[in-house]
């Protein structure tokens, strides 16, 4: 059997999670791409492991992260018979990403904002 390294965590990579989990990132999406701005490529067993979520949750997050192209996915033979494993990586950096996510949330607010002067309009 060969050894595997499994990373876990820190605070800091917690307390990221968490911060976006906050802004709205969906808690699966948050962990997978927190784990994956800190490592090159990963495999979703490495995932699955190093984020504590469940394999049904990774790949829901994988489906989101592809819809957005945030990730890569490629195929490598597995070491024993089976299906080939997919490995992930994140398509750009975790900073463009944040950026994104700014936009978005910015894009938010301002639709928010136009709809409560219009609520205001029609109460005077």
């Amino acid at each position: 059997m060969k050894a595997e390294e499994v990373l876990y965590f820190t605070q800091k990579e917690e307390e990221f999670a968490t911060l976006l989990i906050d802004i709205g990132i969906k808690r699966n999406v948050a962990k997978v791409l927190v784990y994956l701005a800190n490592t090159d490529e990963a495999t979703s067993r490495e995932i699955e492991r190093g984020t504590d979520l469940r394999q049904p949750e990774v790949s829901i997050a994988m489906r989101y992260l592809k819809e957005k192209k945030w990730i890569n996915t490629r195929e490598s033979k597995a070491e024993s018979k089976g299906r080939p494993v997919k490995i992930y990586s994140l398509s750009r950096p975790i900073n463009e990403i944040i950026d994104v996510i700014e936009r978005n949330k910015r894009k938010e607010v301002d639709n928010q904002l136009a709809l409560i002067e219009k609520a205001r309009g029609l109460i005077s």
